[in-house]
């Protein structure tokens, strides 16, 4: 009996020093993310064309005193857009997520799959149309309309997936999707007549500049209800983690929470694509990236660092396209490309490895 409370004991000491060990790494994880996201703030604010001391920076951002010219600088045009590339890169990295869960495949994601080039087509005949009739075009139009396009993308990939087992397979179809949406989009900017159109080409390449707080607002309140929305999900998705079988077997409804990822999904992808254009690689790269730096797939740890994550990768592309070639700025999709696509084909190759 003694032999068996010693076992018993030791099995409880290991339990507690492993439990322990993985906290710390979460703690860890999660504050070099939030000093991440503090220094690239602070970075992001303070570089551009024009230089703004620190002091002055934290004076004008407490007291919004100061010259005029620099407080327009820092409330009107870099607040409001690192606020968005925060807001909007959590919202992709999510939505890849999601749609890893949902396909069961670590190279599922808004870009990758056609989703986000849907909602960009959708967009892109909405806004042109509207414009001819002259129309203005609202931020919760832009939103519905890129919606449409990312569930119509969405659509078509389940009704290949009923005929195709191979996700490899399915992961073509997905791009080449990418591509004819891609396609129509070129062809109506091409032959469109209007002067905003220069406007509406530069947004199909994607880009964070010109963001105000209307757009900060609206998406905001659109990024953050669905985050919430997917946090209550934490349950049921690491339940479907572990197989189909075993969450229906503890509750979920499968059918209901297989629609639920798609809805969630293609929102947050649908309101990025409509404030920014797509951007690509971020939905892969960093679900992979912040899965790995917390060594679990725990949802109740992976979605809040997700998010985190793609606020910082987004932050810290836009401040490589801002500066790398001032005073030329770079389409944010770009530089994403340079950091992510090296990502994903270390994931392919590691996955094809089987390790």
């Amino acid at each position: 009996m003694s032999e068996e409370i010693k076992k018993e004991e030791q099995f409880q000491s290991s339990y507690h020093a492993e439990n322990f060990k993985r906290r710390s790494r979460y703690i860890a994880v999660f504050a070099g993310l939030a000093l991440a996201f503090f220094a690239i703030t602070v970075i992001n604010i303070n570089s551009g064309n024009v230089h703004i001391p620190i002091p002055r920076i934290i004076q004008i951002l407490f007291t919004k005193s100061g010259s005029v010219k620099e407080v327009n600088i820092i409330w009107k045009i870099r607040l409001p857009r690192i606020l968005m590339a925060a807001l909007l890169g959590g919202a992709l990295s999510l939505s890849g997520f999601l749609l890893q869960t949902f396909f069961e495949n670590p190279i599922a994601g808004p870009f990758v799959l056609g989703i986000s080039s849907g909602a960009k087509m959708v967009v892109a005949m909405v806004t042109i149309l509207m414009l001819g009739q002259m129309m203005t075009v609202s931020s919760y139009t832009m939103i519905i309309a890129a919606f449409l396009g990312s569930l119509m993308s969405v659509g078509f990939i389940l009704a290949v997936s009923r005929r195709i087992s191979n996700m490899a397979a399915l992961l073509v179809a997905g791009i080449m999707i990418g591509y004819i949406c891609s396609a129509v989009t070129d062809f109506i900017i091409t032959f469109a007549d209007d002067s905003d159109i220069a406007n509406l080409h530069n947004w199909s390449q994607g880009s964070f500049s010109g963001m105000s707080w209307a757009n900060v607002g609206i998406g905001g309140v659109t990024v953050l209800v669905t985050f919430a929305l997917v946090m209550m999900l934490s349950k049921p998705i690491g339940a479907y983690q572990l197989g189909e079988h075993y969450a229906q077997s503890i509750g979920v409804n499968i059918k209901f929470f297989r629609v639920a990822l798609i809805v969630l999904s293609s929102l947050l992808s649908a309101t990025v694509t409509a404030f920014a254009g797509p951007i690509s690689f971020v939905g892969i790269a960093v679900p992979f990236l912040i899965k790995n730096a917390f060594g679990t797939s725990k949802p109740l740890v992976i979605i809040p660092g997700t998010f985190v994550g793609g606020a910082v990768f987004c932050m810290f592309c836009d401040l490589i396209a801002r500066l790398a070639f001032a005073p030329l700025e770079l389409n944010i999709s770009t530089v994403t490309s340079i950091f992510g696509a090296p990502i994903v084909i270390f994931m392919m190759i590691r996955r094809r490895g089987g390790r």
